[in-house]
């Protein structure tokens, strides 16, 4: 069975923002497709519903992690970057204990997934090259 999800890497100033998962977890805020939804909808609804931030995605920048979170299961999460439209956070408590923006070095060491790690330093190479925001 294949999934796919969709997020957006957050940026504000020197800083990005992560959630961390009731189940305990810290990553970027993403979730899976609704109905006709492109993967830009999906990415900008769930920011929204898990920290009440509206983003705008920046151009130009898609990358893919793809992993099996069950037996039988495949998933495809999408992920985009962005930067915050406004910065009053607050997290989705059926799911979210915490969101935050945290500068980029202690992002990498609180990111509990290696693919995430290296998700974000593609983001801020990709950043500092193409991009001022």
């Amino acid at each position: 069975m294949q999934e796919k999800s969709c997020g957006v890497i957050v940026f504000y100033n020197d800083k990005v923002l992560l959630i961390k998962h009731n189940l305990g977890h810290i990553g970027f805020p993403k979730g899976h497709v609704e109905g006709m939804e492109t993967e830009e909808e999906t990415a900008i609804r769930e920011v929204k519903e898990e920290t009440n931030c509206d983003v705008e995605i920046i151009p130009g920048f898609r990358e893919i992690i793809t992993y099996s979170p069950k037996k039988n299961i495949t998933k495809d999460v999408i992920f985009f970057i962005g930067k915050p439209l406004n910065k009053e956070l607050s997290p989705q408590l059926e799911e979210v204990q915490k969101v935050d923006f945290v500068n980029y070095k202690e992002a990498l060491n609180l990111l509990t997934y290696q693919d995430e790690k290296d998700l974000l330093k593609k983001a801020l190479q990709y950043k500092n090259i193409y991009i001022k925001f």
